[in-house]
């Protein structure tokens, strides 16, 4: 399949749209689930659209890409929704992510 640069950045930021509100709607599915199953987690999104604002010179602090990701700021969403993992978690977590 070709297409146009313009069009596949269009396809990908509204892939990456639906994606952030996708994980909004699914606050029941934690980080560490996330981290555990796919290997990567909202933090791990939110740091990724800071590296680009970064290679593209676009000035955005952390706590504004976890914004971005988490629609709200991260402490809130932590409080409203972030459970403590289970130990069962932390070990998964481990042995998938040594020294993460």
């Amino acid at each position: 399949m070709t297409m146009d640069s313009t069009t596949r950045t269009e396809l990908e930021a509204a892939a990456f749209r639906r994606l952030v509100e996708h994980l909004r709607t699914r606050t029941d599915v934690q980080n560490i689930d996330l981290m555990n199953l796919a290997g990567f987690c909202r933090n791990c999104l939110s740091n990724w659209l800071k590296d680009a604002a970064d290679a593209k010179e676009v000035p955005m602090t952390r706590d504004e890409s976890r914004e971005a990701v988490y629609g709200m700021p991260y402490d809130e969403w932590k409080a409203k929704h972030q459970r403590e993992a289970s130990a069962e978690q932390l070990e998964t977590m481990k042995k998938v992510h040594p020294g993460h």
